[in-house]
């Protein structure tokens, strides 16, 4: 039932979304340049990897030695517009439909965090990613690690379809109230190193 009706809502979406996304990606190149999409690869159900997509709201701007600035220093005015809307996330629409992505889920992170993991962390990876899910709207960005996921095993354990519902709508509210997209000290959420119990063992 749930893939249904992921198929049910994703689909007309993304064909709402086209024109929409036409246009901000012809303002990320005239603004950002290439690539347009920022596209990494990030584990899925049971790990599986799969290539996440996303509108590029951040310069590929470079210290002396040829590293990447930090995260707060290459997000763009225009790149914050995009997050504070999360209209740089509407291209996952494309991953809900290919079925590497549920509307709801624990959000897919990165590749390296999974070697991290204590046991009870890694369940998050039981269930299908979502575009948003039971951290996105209890602090999203502005939470720590350990609370994130917390939250993400609570819903593995306590997942129905009157809960996804609850999500989405509460996913809206956020999205119009613009609450919890950055973290107080970072404009992303800081790199993960693994969790006091993990780094103890």
């Amino acid at each position: 039932m749930k893939r249904w009706f992921d198929l049910l809502v994703a689909v007309p979406l993304f064909l709402l979304a086209v024109p929409i996304l036409a246009i901000l990606a012809v303002l990320v190149r005239f603004k950002l340049g290439s690539p347009i999409l920022f596209k990494q690869e990030r584990p899925g159900l049971s790990g599986k990897p799969f290539v996440i997509y996303k509108l590029r709201t951040m310069t590929d701007e470079r210290d002396e030695s040829g590293v990447l600035l930090p995260d707060h220093v290459r997000l763009t005015a225009f790149g914050r517009f995009l997050r504070k809307f999360s209209l740089d996330e509407l291209l996952q629409l494309v991953n809900v439909i290919k079925g590497e992505l549920s509307l709801v889920g624990p959000r897919p992170l990165l590749m390296e965090y999974m070697e991290l993991y204590t046991p009870e962390q890694a369940r998050r990876h039981e269930v299908r990613p979502g575009i948003t899910g039971w951290a996105q709207v209890n602090g999203r960005n502005a939470i720590t690690w350990e609370e994130r996921f917390r939250l993400d095993v609570w819903y593995v354990e306590n997942r129905s379809f009157r809960l996804d519902l609850q999500i989405l709508w509460m996913t809206v509210l956020k999205v119009v109230r613009h609450e919890g997209i950055q973290n107080p000290q970072h404009a992303t959420m800081p790199l993960f190193r693994g969790s006091l119990q993990k780094t103890e063992l």
